[in-house]
């Protein structure tokens, strides 16, 4: 029984009721005129800028656009559509990691020693598509209107600037600074874009996937050389 009210309940019977499959299947099929809208409006005022999208029906939806429009889109959302509220800025890079099992946890390796590297897979960028090795992703919200979009956007491997948000968003700034500093991505605009997390002299991007994480070689993984093993009904007998 769903109770809608203080004095409002709607029975739910078992012929009613479908798995979370069923569910799933119904949302992929159903239409999201809310977010069909949005996109609608974004088509409308970009044309050929929004390169992708995927809406997730009674879910979210995720828009990409070119880098030109990047900075754009930004302000239209904020000015003209309502998404005031900035929720996060960051980056991701599609490459599959080059060291195999290597740089996995060193439990996985203990698991299964006779593991062999496997090999590279495609690169997948996920929702809406891509084209390159590094894309960045930004959510905003329309908090009076209960709406939220996730706009994504090609970073050009030769280039790896993209305009800044800061200008449009004030809380982009540390976003784009930790961006920056993990992925080696430049904000173009930023007023100040400097480590927050790393010391000043640190070399390279950690958040890369080709960035060797050596202490993972050096060290044991944390945690591994202190596992004990849990008493069994036979020692606590011997022990009494």
């Amino acid at each position: 029984m769903i109770r809608l009210s203080s004095n409002d309940t709607v029975d739910v019977t078992a012929a009613e009721a479908t798995d979370d499959t069923d569910g799933d299947a119904a949302n992929e099929s159903a239409t999201d005129e809310v977010r069909e809208a949005i996109l609608s409006e974004l088509e409308d005022e970009f044309g050929e800028a929004v390169v992708g999208a995927h809406i997730a029906a009674g879910v979210d939806i995720t828009v990409r656009v070119t880098s030109e429009a990047w900075a754009t889109t930004a302000e239209f959302l904020k000015d003209e559509m309502g998404f005031e509220y900035f929720n996060f800025l960051s980056a991701i890079d599609w490459l599959p990691s080059p060291f195999g099992r290597d740089m996995d946890s060193q439990v996985d390796l203990a698991l299964d020693p006779a593991a062999e590297p496997a090999e590279p897979e495609a690169m997948e960028q996920g929702l809406a598509g891509g084209d390159t090795r590094f894309q960045v992703l930004a959510r905003v919200n329309d908090v009076a209107g209960h709406r939220a979009i996730t706009l994504k956007v090609d970073v050009d491997d030769s280039a790896m600037s993209m305009p800044s948000w800061v200008p449009v968003y004030a809380g982009a700034n540390w976003h784009e600074r930790e961006t920056w500093e993990m992925f080696g991505i430049e904000f173009v605009g930023h007023p100040g874009l400097r480590h927050i997390y790393l010391p000043g002299a640190f070399e390279g991007n950690p958040l890369r996937k080709d960035y060797p994480l050596l202490a993972r070689r050096v060290k044991p993984w944390p945690g591994i050389v202190d596992v004990e093993l849990m008493p069994t009904e036979e020692t606590d007998e011997t022990d009494a």
